[in-house]
């Protein structure tokens, strides 16, 4: 990039105007900074840089109110918006305001310079876009993690489209809640969103449910029934569990898909719909086609564009906002105080496999909100099929909280003289891990200890070890 292209940078935070002018003047970019968006609108009038970068969140106008009062004045001028508030709302207000990018607090500064230079190169292709309504609060979809703010972006750069959408993730990461942010943030919001879970339906009710039926079409149908896209007409079908669908019905699907109209089962007229299909499943739908169990054809309509929803293990920094947001909810629902985590609970969760992903979080707390005793959740006071898990083999950073945790636990089985146990323990483990730091030098090893060699003789005496090799030569007391 030529030294003449200018970027301004926006926030009331000075340290992050400080790392983004050195990185960006290092690139050769020209920089001014602003520390509210009510300076930038007044100079804009008189001048305009290449690329704005700004922070959402400042004392006076925000980001968005700057984001909308460029649209309307200078619509190809790039603008990328931050914030540290990294949730739903944030994401699609960005993009549907015509943001060019979104980028979460922290962020990677290569990553920042990076998107800078990527809005420099493609300004000439901005368009003016309208500025965004008021949207919806989402709580249910809730995430820090890098992997949940690509989900965010994704349901943003959406926004404007009725494109179809094929969701992927395990059972339990909330393909559903994603579903419905599609929906619910798109020109379709207003009109239905009608959803069905293919795995959920008898083979032979399939048909019927998802198109309907005449008066008497079959033993039992005594009336006229309007099927799901009917009664998605004009909004969004969401169709769970897709890989379940039978061969015959996802036939009909792509006919579907292909003419927008279909035949009630039982009946003669063509019925015509405008409906925009999400689908999901948990499966791998490439493997399914490559078996024959699902048409390939379908698959490339379905697969326009793809979402990957994480599984709860690999957005564990997540874990306590979600616990937090699950146990107010379930307090609401059963009128009483919200439970409090501890912090060490608060670990010790973080640490757990989950298989059962977000929905296994949200069943948790409910049941802690009901079976815990004292407002403070111990780790004790959880379901004790969790006390019995093996937790993943996260690299161990903080021996006092993981120390913590083996007492909480150790006193909710009802153990007792914890440190007739654990002094032993912990000395034994020490004196190892130090001898073998020395390759069982009795000396270097005492002094790694902070003891002298006749102590720490001593206690490997008192704690019965046997330890080989070594040298013998006597030392002071340290």
């Amino acid at each position: 990039m030529s030294r003449s292209e200018t970027v301004w940078i926006v926030d009331d935070d000075r340290s992050i105007r400080w790392v983004l002018e050195k990185a960006l003047q290092q690139e050769g970019m020209t920089t001014q900074s602003f520390d509210s968006a009510d300076g930038v609108m007044s100079r804009l009038a008189r001048q305009q840089p290449d690329v704005i970068i700004s922070d959402i969140r400042m004392p006076g106008a925000s980001g968005l109110d700057l984001l909308a009062r460029i649209r309307e004045q200078h619509p190809r001028l790039p603008v990328i918006i931050m914030t540290a508030h990294s949730d739903l709302d944030s994401a699609v207000a960005s993009y549907q305001g015509g943001a060019f990018e979104y980028l979460p607090k922290p962020f990677d500064v290569d990553e920042a310079v990076s998107l800078v230079k990527r809005a420099n190169q493609h300004a000439q292709e901005q368009q003016g876009l309208e500025v965004a309504p008021t949207l919806t609060r989402t709580p249910e979809i809730i995430g820090e993690a890098p992997a949940m703010q690509e989900v965010f972006r994704a349901i943003g750069r959406l926004s404007h489209s009725n494109i179809t959408v094929l969701i992927n993730g395990e059972s339990g990461t909330g393909k559903e809640l994603v579903a419905h942010a599609l929906h619910r943030h798109s020109p379709r919001a207003a009109s239905p969103f009608i959803a069905l879970n293919m795995a959920a339906i008898p083979k032979d009710l399939m048909e019927s449910e998802l198109f309907g039926h005449e008066k008497g079409a079959f033993t039992g149908a005594a009336n006229l029934r309007r099927g799901r896209f009917e009664q998605a007409d004009g909004g969004t079908l969401f169709l769970d569990e897709i890989g379940d669908m039978p061969a015959d019905t996802q036939t009909r699907l792509l006919r579907v898909l292909a003419d927008g109209e279909f035949y009630r089962v039982g009946g003669h007229v063509p019925v015509k719909v405008d409906v925009r299909i999400i689908a999901a499943t948990h499966q791998n739908l490439e493997t399914l086609v490559h078996a024959g169990k699902f048409r390939e054809d379908l698959f490339h309509r379905l697969n326009v564009i793809r979402i990957h929803i994480p599984r709860l293990s690999d957005r564990r920094e997540d874990i306590p906002t979600l616990a937090k947001h699950f146990l107010s909810r379930a307090a609401q629902e059963l009128a009483v105080e919200p439970k409090l985590l501890k912090s060490e609970t608060e670990e010790y969760l973080k640490n757990l496999p989950w298989p059962g992903n977000v929905r296994q979080l949200e069943n948790t707390c409910r049941w802690i909100t009901v079976m815990a005793s004292g407002r403070e959740v111990h780790i004790g006071d959880l379901p004790p099929e969790l006390l019995s898990l093996p937790q993943d083999s996260a690299p161990v950073t903080n021996w006092e909280q993981a120390l913590r945790q083996w007492a909480d636990q150790a006193l909710a089985r009802g153990q007792s003289s914890l440190l007739d146990s654990a002094v032993p323990a912990f000395e034994r483990i020490m004196i190892e891990t130090a001898l073998k730091h020395t390759a069982g030098r009795r000396r270097d090893a005492a002094v790694l200890l902070g003891w002298g060699r006749n102590t720490l003789t001593r206690k490997i005496k008192e704690l019965g070890m046997k330890v080989d090799g070594g040298d013998d030569d006597e030392g002071d007391e340290g």
